[in-house]
């Protein structure tokens, strides 16, 4: 029996399809000021990144931060900026692009923000758009933290009240001690360190810093992060046994305590302890961007070398490299088993 026509007035329907959107932190639309003040209100209003009570810090955040911070963040964007655009918009466009490719007609891929643009809301809305019945939200942080992992799923929470016909959602789960992120760090950094016109004495592992009270309060982001580094030293006292690794914690903010040793400390005292030639990596980020590019690349540099070092290399993030994205294709392949065919 066939079935009843459909009403003239019904909207078209398009094909279940299956989605997948990778996420990242943000960036500000340029390397200015105002875009960086933009930015930095978004960012540092999330109660998940900034637990002061709002009525205490947002007249310190509004009176004080925006009126002095964004000139001298907007100068370290200048030093990094791309001719697309940010290094983590440009970096994380060509992952999406990649695992697009990877994946074929099995998905559609689609990167956003968590702060900035494009924003999770507005493509999650996209993909439903284009038909997307299930959808994998992928946070690209390999650590659990509240502030950046909770924050995503927080923004994902709000995106779907908006909808009246939700998708189905899966999340990408932390993958700090994931076999082929460990080996896609090792193969990578490895690679890496043997393109250098020097050999290191000393590889730091520089992780995100968060303020120590987190730990205290059961965040699981300082153990994730010093069993990454456990794992991949495993693996470094076998393919490079006369090479040393030290985990520290960067980008500190504000008077309170902060997670340690902080990275900066950790640069000057090598140098101070008679280590000339280090390396310095930043397994905690997915894709290059100011904390890296920025505040390793270049100020970490300066640091090294002002304090009695002779040769510095930043590395580079896994990015859209191959073992990078073997590693994310193999993540997302994993969490989409049952949907895909």
């Amino acid at each position: 029996m066939s079935s009843a026509p459909r009403p003239a007035d019904h909207p078209a329907l398009a094909q279940p399809r299956i989605g997948v959107l990778l996420v990242n932190l943000g960036t500000p639309a340029a390397p200015t000021a105002a875009a960086v003040r933009r930015y930095l209100a978004e960012f540092l209003s999330d109660r998940r990144v900034i637990e002061i009570p709002p009525i205490l810090w947002q007249p310190l955040l509004r009176g004080v931060i925006l009126n002095l911070r964004p000139r001298r963040s907007a100068h370290g964007y200048a030093q990094i900026w791309e001719e697309g655009g940010s290094p983590l918009a440009v970096i994380t466009a060509a992952q999406a692009q990649a695992l697009a490719a990877r994946l074929g007609t099995a998905a559609q891929v689609r990167w956003a923000m968590r702060y900035g643009q494009p924003s999770l809301a507005a493509e999650l809305d996209r993909l439903r758009a284009e038909g997307c019945t299930r959808i994998l939200v992928a946070p690209l942080y390999p650590q659990y933290c509240a502030a950046t992992s909770a924050s995503a799923t927080d923004a994902l929470g709000r995106a779907l009240a908006a909808m009246r016909w939700q998708p189905a959602i899966r999340t990408l789960p932390p993958y700090y001690d994931d076999p082929a992120y460990i080996s896609a760090l090792h193969a990578d950094l490895g690679r890496q360190l043997a393109t250098l016109d020097f050999t290191p004495e000393l590889l730091v592992l520089s992780f995100h810093g968060m303020p120590q009270r987190t730990l205290a309060l059961g965040d699981p982001y300082h153990c994730h992060c010093r069993k990454t580094a456990r794992l991949l030293g495993a693996r470094f006292a076998q393919s490079h046994p006369r090479l040393k690794l030290v985990t520290s914690f960067q980008s500190r903010f504000g008077r309170a305590k902060w997670l340690e040793p902080a990275t900066g400390a950790t640069i000057a005292a090598a140098a101070g302890d008679g280590i000339r030639r280090l390396a310095i990596a930043a397994p905690g980020f997915a894709a290059d961007c100011l904390e890296t590019c920025e505040e390793l690349g270049i100020r970490g540099r300066a640091q090294f070398l002002a304090a009695g070092g002779e040769a510095f290399a930043a590395l580079d993030c896994l990015n859209a490299g191959d073992a990078g994205m073997a590693m994310i294709e193999a993540l997302v392949r994993r969490e989409l088993s049952g949907w895909l065919s």
